[in-house]
């Protein structure tokens, strides 16, 4: 039971990530805030999963918390960097 909280935890701190990058940078495409959502639950339980020795058994440390936290906000701001500069060099 407490592995599977762990990991609900980890996806709601990715998903709530990924929606809060969406509103900082003014996006309103609805597939491109739908992909921020994903990449954020997946780095998130990515980054959990490793900083917990690869295993959700024993529930989640406030460490890989932490890191999943960290870990999340840097991929989304990457992203965001990477789509901007795509952006400005097409046009």
């Amino acid at each position: 039971m407490a592995d599977t909280m762990a990991l609900l935890v980890l996806i709601v701190l990715g998903a709530t990530l990924g929606w809060l990058a969406s509103i900082l940078a003014r996006t309103e495409a609805p597939g491109v805030i739908l992909r921020q959502v994903l990449l954020g639950m997946l780095v998130s339980v990515i980054a959990g999963e490793i900083a917990n020795e690869g295993t959700m058994i024993g529930s989640l440390s406030f460490l890989s918390l932490g890191i999943a936290l960290a870990a999340t906000s840097a991929a989304l701001v990457i992203y965001h960097a990477v789509a901007r500069r795509r952006l400005s060099s097409s046009t």
